[in-house]
């Protein structure tokens, strides 16, 4: 998650060229990822888009058992699927998804610019300069909740959901009040969320990830 990697999202988010969100609304819900209907492969899956920022991406969209799920592996690389959306948060606080991780980057830590890799990240942009990142990562505590190596003009914000190999290779079903977690993170009430990436990397650490998501969606309370 290095800060020239971070700072891309808010390019892509004020872009003049929108992507297609391809984000599907029912009465209690906001689905972002369901990968269901997407074609097991290569291919990047509709209403996202593809950003490599070290190394070469490989990931594909997979059966997992019976979960739908995009595969991502990264070998000394960092890229991501992202999307514009807007959801406001006020009416689907709760964000919602499955994770998987098989494979951890030895040694990273996001508390170190140098260590800065995570076999997951699940990244909100809310406006150009403000975000949170939800992250698996291998070494930093689980529910650590603090600010993530400067980036120039932006303000991102880490919570460490899950960290080390002790859940790793079984499917977790999260969900984090989004809303609450800004209040608490910001001191302010959140703006809707913008866009939305999901992620990986091991370039700073010279090793190799892997992890799944699945089913993201933004719930009512």
């Amino acid at each position: 998650m290095s800060r020239s990697y971070v700072a891309a999202l808010g390019s892509v988010l004020v872009s003049v060229v929108l992507l297609v969100s391809y984000v599907a609304w029912a009465e209690d819900s906001v689905t972002v990822a369901d990968f269901s209907s997407a074609a097991v492969g290569v291919g990047v899956p509709a209403g996202w888009e593809l950003k490599e920022k070290s190394g070469k991406a490989d990931f594909a969209v997979v059966k997992d058992g019976d979960v739908s799920a995009v595969r991502f592996r990264s070998s000394n690389a960092s890229f991501s699927l992202q999307k514009e959306l807007k959801v406001d948060l006020k009416q689907f606080p709760v964000l919602a998804w499955k994770w998987k991780v098989t494979k951890l980057p030895i040694g990273g830590d996001f508390r170190k610019s140098k260590t800065d890799d995570q076999a997951a990240q699940l990244f909100m942009a809310f406006t150009k300069t403000k975000s949170i990142v939800y992250i698996w990562d291998t070494s930093a505590p689980q529910g650590l909740m603090e600010d993530t190596t400067p980036v120039p003009f932006m303000h991102v914000k880490v919570v460490v959901v899950r960290s080390g190999p002790a859940d790793m290779g079984k499917w977790i079903s999260e969900s984090r009040n989004v809303y609450e977690d800004y209040k608490k993170l910001y001191g302010s009430e959140p703006p809707a969320v913008s866009g939305m990436r999901l992620q990986i990397n091991s370039q700073h650490t010279g090793t190799s990830a892997e992890s799944y998501f699945a089913d993201v969606a933004f719930k009512k309370q």
